[in-house]
């Protein structure tokens, strides 16, 4: 156990860094049998100093206490932070197995380790890991002793890493390979047949017990996104699995892990090395340095900084840009976590001198303190100071390999939620069919635009704000190139609130502050997400609508004019009434026939609504008659089906996860139950009055993998997602189609 928070730091260590201090020795294995006896008696003294009861005597009574403590470990803050973090249920409960030891202390022809079949970091095709001679399993994975390679070749690969002479390594760190070579040989073998029965990269541990070795278990090993990708591919390869096998070995949400940055040649050409450590899990982080778990919400951009981490750190790492530890190897528990979350993560820097008392990081004579920036290379396992530039990564090949098989086996096609050129760029390049969301309110806040916007929504009359209008057509016609959705949020959100802002509006429009307050405080709303918005303001200011229309049908004809094909579809949102959509369709028709006129051409253009208001999913059969697609807004459906605010209900959703009355966060994944059950209603009523009617969905569930699958259950045509989420959501698609053919 090590210390985890400021306030929490475990006996056992203190103690045994005491009695090696005392010795005069660095290893516990150098400690003979009166010094473990020292350390047992002074170890017994702690824990009744900290328990008020003595540590057992009786084998029956230490064993059922071990079994109650893995029960009771269920219910553990750390524990229910993992089943959040994975998605596991709180009522699958867990189980203890008892069974008899073996030992890899029991001299230099005992070992104890962990290997995989592949590299878990990279994906490629060797067999690698890590053991100890005479240590016990806990010593390789908690970083206490930095653990030595089980092959020859990956022995040689971590001398180069960490700048360590041939002669030294061969001497002082050999292989498993060199140092047990028939047991080695053995386990070789062993680890060649499991892949080749399980078809998959193979986490295994072993000990060995005076030259004896024993498989303590075996599974599919934890992978990066990378390693997962070239891992399923290289087994197609082979001929061990086929095309539908590999595409369904993608965990979609592991994808994420490929699409970030990287630090640019140029900034790593100038940048200031510190330390050499492990490679452990790929990726570039920067950020501020903080030393205990429970901190790492201190900064902004955080790096967790700790001699060895431990499972009690879990919630510090997840929140961390990337984690840096003094210690540990390969398969440490950082290295492990970390790989499996997408972590950045730098191991075994053995070089760092880390005073959690003090707070600081020393290396090389050179002293870091909390908050001081440090970057981290977790593909080369080099550490920089300061804060280092960023670039997009560079997808593989196998990449793209990935994204044909889910063009191939995929029914529901995936658009992008875009509002800026680049947006739709990136998504294109990921393979979006199209754009599910453009938000036109988020083109009226930059600069000339803003200024119109405020002036349409102050002025009092209608040729007032026609004349505003006028001047934001420009900038409207010049976005529009896809599917779009009207003005959606309250005109509160435009306006200044403060007082110096209040006053340059006033000079602007040649009218008194007090005017502009008074327009102001007539804007605001007790409760705005129910208030005067979506299509309750095209009703109110028909003429808002007028001139989206016009920009968007001038945008159409001006591409078509350049020889592209154009197809803009126009969603109206928040109808929950049909006579909503019907006056809104109205205007829509009546504005696009006079454009046409005045251009002599025509495009061929949909309308639609966004579904996101109860009312709608439950007489989505009126409403389908005269929309021609529906697009679920399941953020808003989300809040107004369960009555939470998105904006508050952080305030209490970790304590109705945290005692079960909800399983996960209802805003991340899709409440099937409740919200799922109202997109099913809509679309089935929908379609049984318009059976062309084209829906898909928009909010932020469009990228979540278990979310889509539901989507591509009820039969959407299309998921729309951000654009880093779009490779994401591809994936997941076309496993549904897999799994629910």
């Amino acid at each position: 156990m090590k210390p985890t928070t400021k306030e929490d730091i475990d006996p056992f260590e203190e103690i045994i860094e005491g009695v090696k201090h005392a010795k005069g020795v660095k290893q516990d294995t150098e400690l003979d049998v009166d010094d473990l006896k020292t350390l047992v008696e002074k170890y017994k003294v702690a824990v009744k100093a900290k328990t008020g009861k003595d540590f057992p005597q009786e084998p029956q009574q230490q064993l059922w206490r071990a079994i109650q403590a893995v029960f009771d470990s269920w219910n553990n803050d750390r524990a229910k932070y993992y089943r959040i973090l994975n998605k596991i249920p709180e009522d699958w409960g867990t189980a203890v197995n008892v069974q008899a030891m073996v030992f890899g202390n029991m001299g230099n022809t005992s070992a104890t380790g962990v290997g995989f079949t592949r590299d878990a970091s990279t994906g490629e095709n060797i067999f690698n890991g890590e053991y100890l001679i005479n240590a016990q399993g806990e010593d390789v994975v908690a970083g206490i002793r930095t653990p030595q390679q089980i092959t020859l070749i990956g022995s040689k690969r971590w001398a180069e890493l960490q700048g360590v002479p041939e002669d030294v390594r061969k001497n002082q760190f050999p292989s498993l390979e060199e140092s047990l070579p028939e047991t080695y040989q053995e386990l070789k073998n062993v680890q060649e047949k499991l892949e080749q029965h399980f078809k998959d990269m193979q986490d295994i541990e072993f000990t060995i017990q005076n030259g004896k070795l024993w498989l303590l278990q075996c599974r599919n090993g934890k992978r990066t996104g990378a390693a997962m990708v070239q891992i399923a591919c290289d087994l197609l390869r082979e001929g061990k699995i086929d095309e539908k096998t590999a595409l369904k070995r993608i965990e979609p949400n592991k994808l994420d892990e490929l699409l970030h940055p990287i630090f640019t040649p140029e900034a790593l050409k100038t940048a200031k090395f510190v330390a050499k450590g492990l490679p452990a899990s790929p990726g570039a982080a920067s950020g501020q340095i903080v030393f205990f778990a429970d901190e790492a919400k201190k900064f902004a951009q955080s790096i967790l900084v700790r001699i060895e981490t431990s499972p009690e750190d879990l919630e510090g790492m997840n929140i961390a840009r990337g984690i840096l530890t003094a210690r540990g190897g390969m398969t440490s528990h950082a290295a492990v976590v970390a790989r499996g979350m997408g972590k950045c993560c730098v191991c075994g820097a053995g070089s760092l001198n880390i005073n959690y008392k003090q707070r600081t990081l020393e290396v090389n004579g050179k002293v870091y303190a909390e908050g001081d920036w440090i970057s981290l290379n977790g593909s080369t396992g080099d550490v920089f100071e300061g804060k280092l530039k960023t670039q997009e990564a560079q997808l593989s090949g196998d990449f793209g390999l990935i994204m044909d098989w889910a063009e191939k086996y995929t029914r529901m096609y995936v658009r992008t939620n875009a509002d800026t050129p680049k947006d739709a760029q990136i998504a294109r390049k990921f393979g979006a069919k199209g754009i599910g969301l453009t938000r036109t309110e988020h083109m009226f806040f930059e600069g000339e635009r803003i200024k119109a916007m405020r002036e349409m929504i102050l002025a009092s009359d209608l040729a007032g704000r026609q004349t505003a209008l006028a001047k934001l057509l420009p900038f409207q016609r010049s976005d529009f190139e896809v599917t779009i959705r009207l003005l959606d949020p309250p005109l509160h959100e435009f306006v200044p609130h403060e007082t110096a802002q209040q006053q340059e509006l006033a000079q602007d429009m040649g009218l008194t502050l007090d005017q502009v307050k008074q327009k102001v405080h007539e804007l605001a709303e007790f409760n705005p997400m129910l208030g005067h918005r979506g299509c309750r303001l095209g009703i109110t200011y028909p003429e808002i609508t007028e001139m989206q229309t016009r920009a968007i049908i001038e945008a159409a004809l001006n591409i078509k004019a350049k020889g592209m094909d154009v197809k803009p579809e126009i969603m109206v949102p928040l109808v929950g009434n049909v006579n909503e959509l019907e006056h809104q369709l109205k205007v829509v028709k009546k504005t696009a026939e006079t454009v046409f006129q005045e251009r002599k051409d025509t495009i061929h253009y949909l309308v639609g609504t966004m579904i996101e208001v109860p009312r709608a999913c439950l007489v989505a059969d009126q409403i389908g008659q005269i929309a021609e697609f529906f697009s679920f807004g399941t953020n808003d459906l989300t809040q107004m089906t369960l009555g939470f605010s998105r904006d508050d209900a952080g305030k209490f959703l970790p304590y109705y996860i945290n005692n079960g009355i909800l399983k996960v966060d209802p805003f991340q994944v899709l409440d099937r139950q409740g919200v799922g059950k109202m997109v099913e209603l809509a679309v089935k009523n929908g379609k049984s009055t318009n059976p062309n009617l084209k829906v898909g969905i928009c909010g932020e569930h469009g990228g979540e993998p278990s979310s889509v699958e539901f989507f591509h259950i009820v039969g959407l045509d299309y998921v729309s997602c951000s654009p880093f989420r779009v490779p994401i959501a591809r994936v997941a698609a076309a496993i549904a189609n897999l799994t629910y053919p």
